[in-house]
């Protein structure tokens, strides 16, 4: 529905856990779905699983399962394929479909590089990314605040 009537830019978020979703043929089964009803410009998130709460006894995601998981979304045609809950400077960047150029470099929630022009178009090569931009980067970056219980 999104992908065909809605008009809200949307991206797809898959927290791998070791052991439960994050084996080579669900890997290659949903990078083909994806590829096939949501086309290659819906960006994909793979999020790293870290024990918590009632699954304490599940290691975490380790790094190289990440990114065999997006290499494995790339071989699919999927463009904006990128890594979380870890430190992947390569993994958190967007780059341009065309040329290859870094368009969004990404440091966690810092902004690192930005080479998009105005209307969102690769600063290299001209062509447009996918996405809703603003024309110039936003101040983002680490937004936690302290917080204090009252007694």
């Amino acid at each position: 529905y999104l992908k065909e009537k809605g008009s809200t830019w949307f991206e797809i978020t898959t927290l791998l856990i070791p052991g439960e979703n994050d084996s080579d043929d669900e890997l290659h089964q949903s990078s083909q779905w994806i590829a096939e009803n949501l086309g290659p410009d819906v960006p994909w998130h793979f999020s790293a699983f870290h024990p918590a709460y009632r699954l304490q006894s599940i290691g975490r995601t380790q790094l190289h399962t990440l990114q065999r998981a997006r290499r494995i979304a790339h071989e699919y045609g999927i463009r904006h394929v990128y890594t979380g809950n870890v430190t992947d400077i390569d993994g958190d960047t967007t780059y341009c479909h065309d040329c290859q150029a870094p368009l969004i470099v990404r440091d966690w929630y810092e902004l690192v590089e930005w080479n998009l022009g105005p209307a969102g178009q690769c600063t290299q090569c001209g062509s447009s990314c996918a996405g809703v931009f603003e024309a110039q980067p936003g101040q983002w970056g680490r937004k936690r605040k302290a917080l204090r219980m009252a007694p």
